[in-house]
């Protein structure tokens, strides 16, 4: 919910993909990470937390075989 104006804003797939990113390389503009806190609910952080985490072990995974086979 905005703030200033009491209405929902919508979140979109792709800023809850760069917030998630942008954590696990902990880089974030401060101008950006406050307009996360303002939008974001933590329920989309953390799933968003664990698709990340699972897509990057999985990679790893994926990767190493290609490399030891």
């Amino acid at each position: 919910m905005d703030k200033i104006t009491g209405t929902q804003t919508s979140v979109s797939y792709w800023q809850i993909a760069k917030a998630v990113m942008a954590a696990f390389m902990g880089i974030r503009k401060k101008s950006d990470l406050e307009n996360d806190a303002a939008t974001l609910k933590p329920v989309h952080v953390v799933v968003g937390g664990i698709i990340g985490g699972l897509v990057f072990v999985i990679g790893v995974m994926l990767l190493v075989q290609l490399v030891v086979s």
